[in-house]
């Protein structure tokens, strides 16, 4: 016998059974899903991707090459300074190893000179005053290094017509820091001219002269370099492009070599005031003036003491100038030596030095 349960159920299973077979021929036969979409549209464009990464690449290599042109550059700078640092350190040992022999034979020849009295030093001139007492006489000395061939000059009193002046009224005149008296003179209707060959400014005064007698010429060249001795023709004293010069006797030194001294100058007078100039050869000038308490041949030195002396000192060319009363050394505006006259001697000539 059936219960109303069981009928229950049982009508509720006839009822949903349907349902359910629908279902299960639904599962076993479901259809793929299919969702069709149009994206394409709001897809990028494929040459802007593919210049971007194109371009990324190229900015990689470059910074790659970039990094390593800074590594190669930060060598090569390296590099350089090191190989600078090196050149300037051989260039300045080369100008000191160059420069050594030149002090060497400075210190050399001013120990034989003793201790400057008084120094004046510029970028044109270095002038060194020293005083000398060999025994016999009494001297004074200017080691002089021309750094400018223009620091040194050769005064004219006037035109060249018969005028004369003081070296201190020469150098006063002028501006000069230093000055000595320089050639001979001859006196004429009471005026007093140049003796011989005589060059100022690059031009003769007279024109060209040779050589005669005992005479020679001395004076500087337009390099700066202290010339002199016997000329036969114009053109021989022309080669050696004088800038100024003048005359007197004799030769004491050439090339090193002791001259013969005429006669005549070693016993007329036998001692006098004298004025000298010479070079060594490294083309520093020494102008050596003796004092003398006149012109008779009893005071001052002799002709013979001097050039020994100035030999020994290493000075290879030296030239005697106007002595006697002529012989003035003039220094910083004051005179040094005492000039045998008791007052300066106006000459026609002076050489000076210049600061």
């Amino acid at each position: 016998m059936m219960t109303p349960v069981k009928r229950i159920n049982r009508f509720f299973m006839l009822l949903t059974a349907p349902l359910i077979g629908l279902l299960i021929v639904l599962w076993a036969h479901q259809p793929k899903l299919i969702l069709d979409l149009d994206t394409g549209q709001f897809a990028a464009a494929p040459g802007p991707l593919e210049q971007t990464a194109l371009l990324k690449q190229e900015l990689l290599a470059a910074q790659d090459s970039a990094s390593y042109t800074i590594d190669a550059i930060g060598a090569t700078a390296h590099l350089y300074n090191q190989t600078t640092n090196a050149m300037n350190s051989l260039v300045t040992t080369a100008a000191a190893q160059v420069s050594r022999p030149e002090l060497i034979y400075n210190r050399r020849i001013t120990a034989k000179l003793g201790i400057p009295a008084d120094v004046i030093s510029s970028d044109r001139i270095t002038i060194e005053l020293y005083r000398l007492n060999p025994g016999n006489y009494k001297a004074y000395a200017l080691k002089i290094r021309l750094k400018d061939a223009a620091a040194m000059k050769m005064s004219l009193a006037g035109d060249g017509t018969g005028q004369s002046e003081t070296t201190m009224q020469a150098v006063m005149r002028s501006g000069a820091v230093a000055g000595i008296n320089a050639g001979g003179f001859a006196d004429q209707n009471g005026k007093r001219y140049p003796l011989s060959t005589t060059i100022v400014n690059g031009s003769y005064l007279y024109g060209f002269e040779p050589t005669y007698k005992d005479l020679s010429f001395v004076g500087l060249s337009k390099s700066g370099r202290l010339i002199g001795g016997k000329f036969s023709s114009k053109a021989q004293l022309d080669q050696l492009e004088p800038a100024f010069g003048a005359t007197f006797v004799p030769v004491l030194i050439k090339n090193g070599m002791l001259q013969p001294i005429p006669l005549k100058w070693q016993i007329s007078p036998k001692r006098a005031p004298r004025t000298i100039i010479g070079k060594y050869k490294d083309d520093q000038l020494l102008v050596l003036v003796a004092d003398g308490y006149n012109e008779s041949g009893t005071s001052g030195a002799t002709l013979m003491e001097l050039q020994s002396k100035l030999w020994g000192m290493g000075v290879v060319d030296a030239y005697n100038l106007d002595g006697g009363g002529s012989s003035s050394l003039i220094f910083r505006g004051k005179v040094i030596n005492k000039p045998s006259d008791g007052n300066l001697r106006q000459v026609p000539t002076n050489f000076l030095f210049f600061k």
